[in-house]
């Protein structure tokens, strides 16, 4: 997380609501000195206390689980670079603006029969999303395949112990050399999502600020 304060005004509900919509993560494991990492989608539980998800058999992460094991979620929201050029302010320098949640605690292996369950209410979390779309729903896979599918993957849960959470959204520039910014930004630039993150910048309450 960034050290700078300004950037961590969101409360805890903020960090699990962006964590919740995203629904994706990098979940990292330390091993010695070679950390691991995984790539998956899961599911926030409605309190933020704990969250499912689910990996491959063969995935390193899962065979580092014969116990539980303490865990980091990084969940990525909306970033962009961010040139000095549209401040309009001198002695300015490039950054990157970002939005990044980080979930902490101990990642467990689950029992396979909460497998099924597991697949079933991840799915329809983000199928009912694509309205007017027919909802897609697991019993769509035929008995055989859907058992082969099940025989690779492996469901886990992590108890969620702590939330943090950055927004870098220029707060820390006085109000016109971020409004500037996030016109740039909104005008194009390398980066995910940055018309979102153009749409925060200009949004900010005005106790999110310190332009001192």
């Amino acid at each position: 997380m960034h050290p700078n304060p300004i950037f961590r005004r969101r409360d805890r509900a903020a960090h699990l609501e962006m964590a919740r919509d995203r629904g994706f993560g990098v979940l990292t494991l330390g091993q010695g000195d070679r950390p691991l990492a995984a790539h998956l989608p899961f599911l926030l539980s409605d309190d933020g206390l704990w969250l499912e998800a689910h990996m491959a058999r063969s995935n390193p992460v899962l065979r580092e689980l014969d116990e539980p094991r303490e865990a980091l979620l990084v969940v990525n929201g909306p970033d962009a670079y961010i040139s000095p050029d549209w401040y309009g302010v001198e002695d300015q320098v490039p950054t990157w603006n970002y939005t990044a949640v980080h979930l902490r605690g101990p990642l467990e292996r689950c029992p396979q029969e909460e497998l099924r369950p597991h697949l079933r209410r991840l799915s329809d979390a983000f199928e009912t999303r694509l309205g007017p779309k027919p909802v897609w729903r697991l019993d769509k896979v035929g008995a055989e395949a859907l058992a082969r599918l099940e025989r690779m993957i492996v469901p886990v849960r992590m108890h969620v112990r702590e939330v943090d959470g950055t927004w870098k959204l220029s707060q820390n520039k006085p109000d016109a050399a971020r409004h500037g910014a996030a016109d740039g930004v909104a005008g194009g630039t390398p980066g995910l999502e940055t018309g979102r993150i153009a749409e925060m910048m200009a949004d900010l309450p005005p106790d999110a600020t310190d332009p001192a």
